[in-house]
C-alpha cells in the first residue's frame, strides 16, 4: 500500500508559495523583456500585407486603365479607315444630299476620334498618377519590410536567449503548484490576477506590508513571524510573510548614540 504524501505544515506551505512568486515573477520579467514586441511585429505584418494588397489593386487598375488606351486605339483606327472610306465615296456622289450626308458621317467620326483622344489623355494622367502612388506604396512597403524583419530578428534573439529559462522555471511553477492545494493555488492566481505587478505574496519591509506598503501592526507581525496560519494584507489582500522566510536580512537601525553629560567642576575659593 502506497504512503500517504505527509501534509505540508503551515511553513512549507508559505515557502513553496513564496518560491512559486518568485518563479512567476522571473516568467514575468521575461515577458516585460520582450515588452511590445509580438504586437509590434503582428502590426508590422498586417501593415505590410495591407500594402501588398495596395500594390496588387493598384496594378490592377493599371492593367484596366492600359487595357481601355488599347481598346480606345483600336476605335480610333477603325474610325480612320471608315473615315477614309468615306472621303474616298464623297468623289463618287451624284447629289448634294448623298455629299451632305457622308460629310456628316465623316464629322461624327472625326468628333468620335477627338473624344477617344480626350479619354487615352485623361487616361494616360490616370495611370501617371496612378505610378506614382504605386512607387510610393513600393517604399513604404520596403520600409515596412525592413522594420518587420529587423523586429522579428530582435524578438527572435529575445526568445533564443530566454527559452531554455523560461522552460526551466515553467517546470519549476508546475513541481510547486503541484505541492499547493488546489483552493490555496487559486486564491494565490486569484490575487496575482488582481495585482498591478503581479504579485500575490510579500514580506514585510520596514513594518509595511511589501505589496501596498501600509503599516501592519505588532501583534499582526509577531503571527506572521510565527508561521502558524496564513496572514493576508488586510488593505490588498496579499498574502504576507516574514522576511527571514524569504531569505532576506532586515538590518535593524542603529540606536542613537547617548551624549555623555559633562560636569563643571566648582571653582576653589
Amino acid at each position: 500500500m502506497a504512503k500517504k504524501e505527509k501534509e505540508l505544515t503551515v511553513e512549507d506551505k508559505l515557502m513553496t508559495l513564496y518560491n512559486l512568486q518568485l518563479a512567476v515573477s522571473k516568467i514575468d520579467e521575461i515577458r516585460i523583456l520582450r515588452g511590445e514586441l509580438p504586437l509590434e511585429v503582428q502590426d508590422l505584418e498586417d501593415e505590410v500585407t495591407g500594402l501588398e494588397t495596395r500594390l496588387n489593386h493598384i496594378n490592377e487598375n493599371i492593367g484596366v486603365v492600359t487595357q481601355d488606351i488599347s481598346n480606345l486605339k483600336i476605335e480610333i483606327a477603325e474610325n480612320e479607315q471608315v473615315i477614309a472610306k468615306l472621303t474616298a465615296q464623297q468623289n463618287e456622289v451624284r447629289n448634294n444630299r448623298e455629299y451632305d450626308f457622308l460629310s456628316k458621317e465623316i464629322e461624327f467620326k472625326q468628333l468620335d476620334n477627338q473624344l477617344n483622344e480626350k479619354k487615352m489623355r485623361e487616361a494616360r494622367e490616370e495611370i501617371s498618377l496612378k505610378q506614382e502612388d504605386l512607387e510610393k506604396t513600393k517604399k513604404g512597403m520596403a520600409n515596412r519590410v525592413a522594420d518587420l524583419e529587423a523586429k522579428r530578428k530582435e524578438l527572435d534573439k529575445i526568445i533564443e536567449d530566454t527559452k531554455i529559462e523560461e522552460e526551466k522555471l515553467r517546470e519549476a511553477a508546475k513541481v510547486m503548484e503541484a505541492k499547493i492545494e488546489p483552493r490555496l493555488l487559486m486564491s494565490f492566481k486569484r490575487i496575482r490576477k488582481n495585482s498591478h505587478n503581479g504579485l500575490a505574496v510579500v514580506y514585510v519591509q520596514r513594518n509595511a506590508c511589501g505589496g501596498c506598503f501600509n503599516k501592519i501592526p505588532p501583534q499582526r507581525q509577531l503571527d506572521i513571524r510565527s508561521r502558524k496560519k496564513i496572514i493576508v494584507c488586510e488593505y490588498c489582500g496579499r498574502i504576507i510573510i516574514d522576511p527571514e522566510l524569504a531569505g532576506v536580512r532586515i538590518e535593524e537601525p542603529e540606536e542613537p548614540k547617548k551624549k555623555k553629560r559633562t560636569t563643571r567642576k566648582k571653582a576653589v575659593k
